[in-house]
C-alpha cells in the first residue's frame, strides 16, 4: 500500500485516524487559510483543505504518497467561525452560538502524488445547542479547550455538555468525517477493511 500523509498536527485527527488502525505519518502544512473568501461555506472547506493538501505535496515531491488533508469551521447564520485565538474571542463566540442550531463543515481533499488525480468534499453536520450561560461560559474558559476547538468548544471534551443533539456525522465536527473519506479512498484502491 502506498504511503498515507495526513496534512495536519491536529491530534484529534491523528487520534481518529489511529483508532481505525491506519498506518501514516504525519506532515504538518504551511498553507495559510484565508477563511474571508467570498465563497459558498462548502466550497471554501473544499478550497482550504486543497490548499493544505497541496503545500504537503510539494514538501514531498518524488515521492509516491497519498496525502489526506482537512479543514473544519463551524458556521452559525451567516458567520464562519474557525478557532478563537484569546479567551475574549471564544466567549463571544460561544455567546453567537448559544440557543442555535449550527453546522460543522468539514472539507477534505485527497491527493495521489503519483498520478495526481485529487478529490476534494465537504461534509456537513448539524449541531443543535443549548442555552449556554455566562456562568457556563466563565467555567468553561477556565479550561483552554476552547482556545484550538472550531466555534469555541470541543464536543469531545467539557463542550459535549453545551450540545443537546446533533444531526450527521460525529467526527466530522471533530475534524475529519472518516466515513466519507473512507468511501473517497477506495477511489485510490486504498479500503480500510
Amino acid at each position: 500500500m502506498k504511503k498515507i500523509i495526513l496534512a495536519s498536527t491536529s491530534p484529534r485527527r491523528k487520534e481518529i485516524l489511529e483508532n481505525i488502525g491506519l498506518d501514516f505519518e504525519i506532515v504538518g502544512s504551511d498553507y495559510e487559510e484565508d477563511m474571508t473568501l467570498n465563497m459558498k461555506s462548502s466550497e471554501l472547506a473544499k478550497f482550504l483543505s486543497l490548499g493544505k493538501a497541496k503545500s504537503v505535496a510539494k514538501k514531498l515531491k518524488n515521492q509516491d504518497c497519498i496525502i489526506i488533508a482537512a479543514d473544519t469551521f463551524i458556521v452559525s447564520g451567516h458567520h464562519i467561525l474557525g478557532k478563537p485565538k484569546t479567551k475574549q474571542t471564544a466567549r463571544q463566540t460561544l455567546q453567537k452560538i448559544s440557543n442555535k442550531t449550527v453546522e460543522a463543515i468539514t472539507g477534505y481533499t485527497i491527493i495521489d502524488t503519483e498520478s495526481q488525480k485529487n478529490i476534494s468534499n465537504a461534509v456537513n453536520t448539524k449541531i443543535v445547542m443549548k442555552k449556554i450561560t455566562n456562568e457556563e461560559i466563565d467555567l468553561y474558559l477556565e479550561s483552554d479547550e476552547a482556545l484550538d476547538k472550531a466555534g469555541g468548544f470541543g464536543i469531545q471534551g467539557k463542550g459535549a455538555l453545551f450540545v443537546k443533539e446533533i444531526h450527521g456525522d460525529y467526527f466530522n465536527i471533530i475534524g475529519l468525517p472518516i466515513f466519507s473519506i473512507a468511501q473517497s479512498l477506495k477511489k485510490f484502491n486504498i479500503y480500510l477493511f
